[in-house]
């Protein structure tokens, strides 16, 4: 499951220029003579009209340390709004390019990860040889998981020189991805509607801060707010508003986890408009106060 540097392109953006966009502050490949996984931090530009990323073949998770932006982008289709942040680790759906534009600070640093293309297809085969559909996998990483973020973090701070750590590491990433993020194939019937279910969670995540109405997704995904209610509860077992209800107290429990962020703030950011309001949501979900949950 080596990554063979005369038989694979040792650079994943051939042919496009990082400079204007990033400084490259570590590099795997040249800090540690790694050949199975390449990890990289970055230092980025604050602001960028027109980022075009080429496609690449391997697996790419960003995740970024330091530094806020508002996020644009667009692949074959129409420009998808998210933000970006600590701890929001999101993975690049290979073999697609997409097109970029953000407005962010000057502190915006990330760690970024590749898997080799060709270890991914090994550790695939031995999982049964199902194809992998990365769209769903994307979705689902940027859903959130704890483990992968502390797997990611953890190979960017090793130091060991040997590629047998490199190699290793990225088989348990690649196990962990297709085992856990990895969607199981769809009936036959259903499969629109449940494009759209993945586009209004998708929604959700996106703007977990604005004041969302059922309504208003339901128009984003093209449905009628009866059929959309019906199709969301079928395919998740919830309602859109209980379901985004969860999404705001999962990333009100990661803020007050890992930040410092006063509690008005963590609340702002999460759609509540008081913290009163998060307080007595947070309460329901988790059996505590916010405050209780960061001091515990």
């Amino acid at each position: 499951m080596v990554f063979d540097s005369e038989r694979f392109d040792l650079q994943p953006y051939t042919g496009f220029d990082m400079s204007r966009y990033v400084r490259r502050t570590s590099c795997s490949w040249e800090d540690s003579g790694w050949k199975s996984l390449l990890v990289q931090r970055f230092e980025h530009v604050p602001v960028a009209d027109d980022l075009r990323l080429p496609a690449v073949a391997d697996l790419h998770l960003v995740l970024p340390l330091s530094g806020r932006a508002v996020m644009e982008t667009r692949g074959e289709g129409r420009w998808i709004r998210h933000q970006w942040g600590p701890g929001r680790l999101e993975l690049a759906v290979p073999g697609k390019p997409v097109l970029r534009r953000y407005r962010g600070d000057a502190s915006m640093r990330s760690l970024q990860v590749h898997i080799p293309g060709p270890s991914v297809e090994a550790v695939a085969a031995r999982l049964g040889g199902r194809a992998v559909d990365h769209e769903a996998m994307a979705a689902s990483v940027a859903g959130g998981d704890p483990l992968l973020d502390e797997l990611v973090r953890a190979v960017g701070n090793a130091r060991e020189n040997d590629d047998l750590y490199a190699e290793s590491a990225a088989a348990f990433l690649t196990v962990h991805l297709l085992t856990r993020h990895a969607r199981k194939p769809d009936p036959p019937s259903g499969g629109r509607e449940d494009e759209r279910v993945r586009a209004a969670v998708a929604m959700m995540r996106d703007r977990l801060g604005d004041p969302l109405s059922v309504a208003e997704i339901a128009d984003e995904v093209h449905l009628s707010v009866y059929h959309f209610i019906r199709v969301f509860k079928e395919k998740t077992g919830e309602t859109p508003h209980r379901f985004l209800g969860g999404l705001r107290i999962e990333e009100a429990r990661r803020l007050l986890r890992g930040t410092d962020l006063p509690i008005a703030r963590i609340a702002e950011r999460c759609g509540f408009t008081t913290p009163g309001a998060l307080s007595a949501a947070f309460l329901r979900h988790t059996g505590a106060r916010p405050s209780d949950y960061r001091n515990s």
